[in-house]
């Protein structure tokens, strides 16, 4: 008679798995409620201008802002620049940039296409006009021009 038993059959138990798909669902919708869509990462000052009689955008996925405004960081000058997407641009690289943004959509939603000014309420109009002379050029006759809600 021994007083210790023999441990040949029992190994370690299996680890459940009966909770794992709640851990999932739980790590899931906290990554989906705190992840936030990045829009573009501003390069200029943008004051905007405020409008008494404003309509809002429908559809934003139709739509392709251009800032113009004084660089944010002070060693660029104090000159407007005109950013497309997250970089700085000439006026010769605004054909190239509509085109770009006609040709990710499908070609029944392209005459819908809106190009949105968001111009510095102290900005000079002669950069304004000569963007917009640019997108005449290029096609792009749907613009708007970004202000703020005001009295």
């Amino acid at each position: 008679m021994s007083r210790f038993k023999d441990k040949k059959g029992k190994g370690t138990p299996a680890i459940s798995t009966a909770s794992l798909p709640d851990i999932i669902f739980m790590l899931l919708f906290f990554f989906m409620v705190t992840t936030v869509m990045r829009e573009v990462d501003l390069l200029v000052k943008i004051s905007l201008p405020e409008a008494s009689e404003v309509t809002k955008l429908e559809d934003k996925a139709l739509v392709d802002y251009i800032y113009i405004g004084p660089p944010s960081e002070s060693y660029l000058g104090t000159e407007p620049r005109i950013q497309l997407n997250d970089q700085f641009a000439r006026l010769d690289e605004i054909d190239a940039w509509v085109k770009l943004g006609t040709e990710r959509r499908d070609e029944v939603l392209q005459p819908k296409i809106t190009r949105s000014l968001k111009v510095d309420k102290e900005t000079n109009m002669k950069i304004v006009t000569d963007v917009k002379q640019e997108l005449r050029k290029s096609n792009a006759l749907k613009i708007n021009y970004s202000s703020s809600q005001g009295g």
